[in-house]
């Protein structure tokens, strides 16, 4: 789990967290809300063809990467999240079934302490490996 969080308001446009996500190397942030609570998690996906863009009926939608729309246009929410101290597997479980790369990992009061991705269970696997 990286507990060096990068998070992304509700409020900030797409372009500017698409160039913060890229800058720092990472493919998902955490969107806070008003008060800093967790409420979604943008991936770099959402942010290259949201899902409304598609619309309904195979009508697909003319999308820009700009300023104009916001976060929480983009975001899946609400965050689906692991809870920390809880067993490996629940997280894994909720990879390979919701088809994410990255879970918000929260306290027992529900507050954001770290992301879990795809990635750091590959390299824990790894060093079960090395060890044996």
């Amino acid at each position: 789990m990286s507990t060096d969080v990068i998070t992304a308001n509700h409020a900030d446009g797409l372009r500017q967290t698409f160039y913060r996500m890229r800058e720092r190397r990472i493919r998902h942030m955490p969107v806070l809300g008003l008060l800093g609570q967790l409420v979604g998690v943008i991936s770099d996906r959402d942010l290259r063809r949201p899902d409304w863009v598609d619309g309904e009926e195979n009508v697909a939608h003319y999308y820009v990467l700009d300023n104009s729309h916001k976060v929480e246009e983009a975001m899946t929410a609400p965050a689906v999240t692991v809870r920390a101290g809880e067993p490996i597997e629940a997280a894994l479980k909720l990879l390979l079934e919701r088809g994410f790369g990255a879970l918000p990992v929260v306290d027992d009061e529900g507050k954001l302490i770290g992301m879990l991705s795809a990635v750091d269970l590959l390299r824990a696997f790894r060093d079960t490996l090395d060890k044996s």
